[in-house]
């Protein structure tokens, strides 16, 4: 699994760009940045970004449920960028685990995510 995170807007906004397979030692590595952000901003943006992603493994999947419940209000919005319809639903089935404003992208409409994800965000902080 390679995840890669970017954070712009002085960390407002991330984006984990995902390939491969999630597995449980994945959240090591990059849940205690979102934390970290989520103690600096309140709540934040999340821009889910995946490519030949492969799913998670079953420790990872609970990692991930376990981290909805903590933050349930913690984040204001999920864009998730992907290539396949499993991603698409997805989107709808975490929904009952959050407060977010959730929306799904194709890979086609990376600009639309990108818009949508700073909309509303002071555009000089880009």
């Amino acid at each position: 699994m390679s995840v890669e995170l970017i954070e712009d807007h002085d960390g407002k906004v991330l984006t984990v760009r995902a390939t491969g397979k999630l597995l449980a030692e994945d959240y090591d590595h990059f849940l205690p940045e979102i934390e970290r952000l989520i103690k600096q901003h309140g709540k934040i943006r999340i821009r889910f970004d995946m490519h030949n992603f492969k799913g998670w493994k079953l420790s990872a999947a609970w990692e991930d449920l376990k981290f909805d419940i903590k933050h349930y209000n913690d984040i204001e919005r999920l864009a998730v960028i992907g290539e396949r319809d499993w991603e698409k639903w997805m989107t709808t089935f975490c929904r009952p685990f959050t407060t977010a404003k959730i929306k799904y992208f194709d890979h086609n409409d990376r600009d639309q995510a990108q818009a949508w994800i700073h909309e509303g965000l002071p555009a000089h902080t880009h």
